[in-house]
């Protein structure tokens, strides 16, 4: 029998196999109980008020921040890289948005989803019906928006930061690169408390890449994937459980 050339894992009898492939479950098992202690860590963040008004415009035309919750309890913001002068959008953003599954769990779960670029919404709502999406976009243009939340940079507006990290830590960071100036992508919780609205939670660059389903989502709010297997934070008024 020829010997292939073709690169593989190692040939082994079914219970070699079965002995590596329990050890590995172990390790599989640990990460889900350490993603969940994180989880639980993200559901204990404080959260930091909103001051500033900002308007979108978008399919019904302009709209606040607190018009984008859609009367939910939570907002999840994706901060899809597209620049003003740009015809068409960021390919790894695309590629995310592409990528998304069906997302109707979330409203279910008192949580809102928007897709927020700076480019006018001319131009998103061309690229939408390019892609064939069906997503809500709205357009940040002529706002702060994104300069507060740190992907679009431009220091002529506000000092460059990104990923929580400071220009002179960008420069020697290692991994995710940033020019230091224009569009980067990344994702945002906002939480509606009586009349006041809260920035809750950001995450960029690889820290957005697996968040393409609802639990992966809801992972990212305060009230989490409101399942009983979930701890609650104490003093927080109890969201219904869905097993």
């Amino acid at each position: 029998m020829a010997t292939s050339t073709i690169p593989h894992p190692p040939i082994v009898s079914r219970e070699q196999w079965i002995a590596e492939r329990k050890r590995l479950l172990a390790d599989e098992k640990e990460l889900t109980r350490h993603y969940d202690r994180i989880n639980a860590e993200r559901r204990r963040l404080p959260m930091v008020k909103i001051e500033k008004e900002y308007l979108f415009d978008g399919p019904t035309g302009k709209q606040s921040l607190r018009d984008l919750f859609e009367d939910r309890q939570q907002l999840i913001v994706y901060h899809f890289m597209f620049d003003p002068t740009w015809d068409k959008g960021c390919p790894g953003c695309t590629g995310l948005v592409d990528a998304l599954g069906d997302l109707s769990l979330l409203n279910k779960r008192d949580t809102t989803f928007v897709v927020v670029s700076r480019a006018p919404l001319a131009k998103l709502d061309a690229y939408k019906a390019l892609k064939g999406w069906s997503i809500k976009w709205v357009s940040s243009f002529g706002s702060d928006f994104n300069y507060d939340f740190h992907v679009t940079l431009d220091s002529k507006v506000t000092p460059a930061e990104y990923n929580y990290r400071n220009k002179a830590e960008m420069e020697t960071a290692k991994g995710h690169s940033v020019l230091l100036e224009g569009e980067e992508h990344g994702l945002s919780v906002f939480f509606q408390l009586e009349d006041d609205l809260f920035h809750t939670y950001s995450a960029y660059a690889r820290g957005t890449e697996s968040l393409t389903d609802t639990y992966r989502l809801l992972d990212t709010t305060p009230y989490g994937r409101q399942q009983d297997f979930e701890d609650s934070p104490s003093g927080w008024p109890q969201k219904p459980t869905y097993g």
